[in-house]
């Protein structure tokens, strides 16, 4: 360890120590159970969740959610070629029978709650690892600012990150038992959409560093105002230590109002100004090129130029710049390799048709804020015409006319040519607020689905329009691109 107590840089793709065996009394004993058949030597391959996809020699543990049970599925598992199952207290089904005559008995682990034991069994393999976790929370840019924070890390380090978005309380104990490969550093994001789930989260990953992107109306609609997600976020700050590292917006208020209850270490990220610790100054938009901008921190400066698009990547990458101090990555690498940075899938992707037509592609979720931000780089692109597809953004509860309208304002204020709205009610009313703040009704369109959407948006485009695709998932606003890439790539 250096004196700052972070891992002393490996050469990246240099092996590490041996990995962490699963061994089932081991196991056992950190989910709190009772282990009442099979070997208590048995080795697992792997954890899993999922009959489907279970590899032979894992452990299964047989989650309890409000629809299923997943203990019913334990036969089915040790069939599959689990060699140790995780079942609820007083289990008596017969699957431990199921083995082969000439294969050794399963092992049977009962606990009190399934999914409580999977997180203790996470948090047990996160202390053994002796890796250093860096954790991210935020209504936007989590995955964005996990995977550009990992890149930037590994110019030094063994990393791991979160698979896909696995950051809920039984996604990331899955990512989690990944740490038995005894990375040195892991990068994980933390989701959220009621009170309490982060400090659950917080609880299970124990952050070595916390990182704080922002706060937004995503998932409004399960609490009462802005206010209320941003205590719900602020649980990132529970459970640190005088050593523990906070990395936090300062251009967000709703944080910095809140970091005097942090116990560790605070290092701020911003743009414009000289108040935050890592700041971005003469930054240059370009549209769907890109963004530029002289990066300053406690050690330095550096000129950064990223094919990431608009503000909110650079705010993300300056969250990721700030994390790569704390663990010695020199300014230099985090420049070199923000220039070769790629968005995550539809989450900002630039997709060039063969037509002419260029479509950003952010479809994978929207919150108003983040559309606004999507409508100033669509905005900002050269093209010969602008047009915008917005899908209705979900859980937003009983504000949702009213930010979908303010959405549709900024869409009349963005230079937006064509706008097309797609869901239920809401997104009418978003067609509306644009219509009101002056945009021409043969401008305005509105579709019930996504497909129909899709149709019309294949029959107008031409060449040389910029296409904007945002919506919640739950709207499949991605069924656009995919449309246009089959009928006019």
């Amino acid at each position: 360890m250096t004196a700052a107590g972070t891992p002393a840089p490996s050469r990246p793709g240099a092996g590490g120590p041996a990995a962490l065996p699963l061994i089932a009394a081991w196991v056992a004993a950190q989910m709190g159970g009772a282990l009442t058949a099979g070997d208590a030597r048995r080795e697992f391959g792997g954890v899993s969740i999922d009959t489907r996809t279970l590899k032979a020699g894992d452990l299964y543990v047989g989650i309890r959610g409000e629809r299923f049970d997943g203990s019913e599925f334990a036969g089915r598992a040790i069939d599959a070629g689990a060699t140790g199952i995780v079942v609820p207290r007083g289990w008596h089904a017969t699957a431990t029978g199921r083995a082969s005559a000439s294969a050794e008995r399963p092992v049977v682990i009962e606990v009190d709650d399934t999914t409580a034991a999977l997180q203790a069994l996470a948090s047990g393999i996160r202390q053994e690892s002796g890796t250093k976790v860096v954790a991210i929370t935020g209504s936007a840019g989590k995955t964005t600012t996990k995977e550009v924070t990992s890149e930037f890390l590994e110019a030094r380090y063994r990393v791991v990150r979160n698979r896909g978005n696995f950051n809920n309380h039984i996604g990331l104990p899955l990512s989690l038992i990944d740490l038995r490969e005894r990375p040195e550093i892991a990068v994980v994001e933390l989701g959220m959409n009621h009170a309490g789930e982060i400090s659950t989260l917080v609880r299970v990953a124990a952050p070595d560093v916390r990182v704080w992107t922002n706060v937004g109306e995503a998932h409004l609609g399960f609490f009462a105002s802005l206010d209320a997600i941003a205590d719900a976020k602020a649980e990132i700050l529970e459970g640190a230590t005088a050593s523990t590292v906070l990395v936090a917006n300062a251009d967000d208020p709703l944080i910095t109002a809140r970091l005097g209850a942090f116990r560790g270490r605070v290092v701020t990220f911003g743009i414009e100004g000289d108040y935050a610790d890592v700041r971005a100054s003469a930054v240059v938009e370009r549209g769907i090129e890109g963004t530029s901008a002289r990066v300053t921190t406690r050690h330095g400066a550096v000129e950064i130029t990223t094919p990431l698009i608009g503000r909110a990547n650079l705010a993300n990458i300056l969250a990721a710049a700030a994390v790569a101090e704390e663990f010695g990555v020199p300014l230099e690498s985090v420049a070199t390799r923000a220039a070769h940075l790629r968005p995550a899938a539809h989450r900002g992707e630039i997709v060039r048709l063969a037509g002419g037509v260029t479509v950003v592609d952010d479809s994978y979720n929207a919150n108003p804020t983040a559309t606004k931000r999507a409508l100033d780089v669509l905005a900002s692109g050269t093209a010969t015409r602008r047009i915008a597809v917005i899908g209705e953004m979900l859980e937003l509860g009983e504000r949702s006319a009213e930010l979908h309208e303010g959405v549709g304002r900024a869409a009349s204020a963005s230079r937006v040519d064509i706008l097309l709205a797609v869901g239920g009610a809401p997104a009418k009313a978003l067609a509306d607020g644009a219509l009101a703040a002056g945009m021409p009704a043969s401008s305005v369109h509105y579709f019930t689905t996504s497909d129909e959407a899709a149709e019309a948006v294949v029959a107008l485009v031409r060449r040389g329009d910029l296409v904007l695709v945002k919506g919640s998932r739950g709207v499949k606003t991605d069924r656009v691109v995919d449309r246009l890439k089959t009928e006019r790539g």
